[in-house]
């Protein structure tokens, strides 16, 4: 049995992945400013040398071919289990393959290993 769900409820539905996004997004600038004031205000201060903070590439790597494959592999279930073989499972597929992508280039690049040819 199929129930109907009324076109205001499809509206709500639809906008909160809108505000979800919209939300995060404003966070993440006003982080962004926040910071960029803040270290503007130590150099012009001469409180601290500044000193970039450094990235390391091979667990930045790491972490995000995880977060991707385990997003993309719970989408890809839940899809398939709901809808079968169809469209919607892009939704779970392309995260899953790019965090595996990512997984696959973290294990196979010679700049994360050392001279020995082991990982770091």
């Amino acid at each position: 049995m199929q129930t109907e769900v009324s076109a205001a409820a499809q509206v709500i539905i639809s906008l909160i992945p809108i505000v979800g996004i919209s939300f995060a997004a404003i966070l993440i600038f006003f982080f962004m400013l926040w910071h960029h004031r803040e270290v503007k205000l130590r150099i012009l201060k001469g409180e601290s040398q500044y000193e970039p903070t450094k990235i390391d590439p091979k667990t930045l790597t790491l972490l995000i071919g995880l977060c991707l494959s385990g997003t993309g592999a719970v989408l890809s279930i839940m899809s398939f289990l709901l809808d079968g073989l169809s469209w919607s499972a892009l939704g779970g597929l392309l995260p899953l393959v790019l965090g595996l992508m990512l997984l696959l280039f973290y294990k196979t690049n010679p700049e994360f290993n050392d001279s020995n040819g082991n990982e770091e």
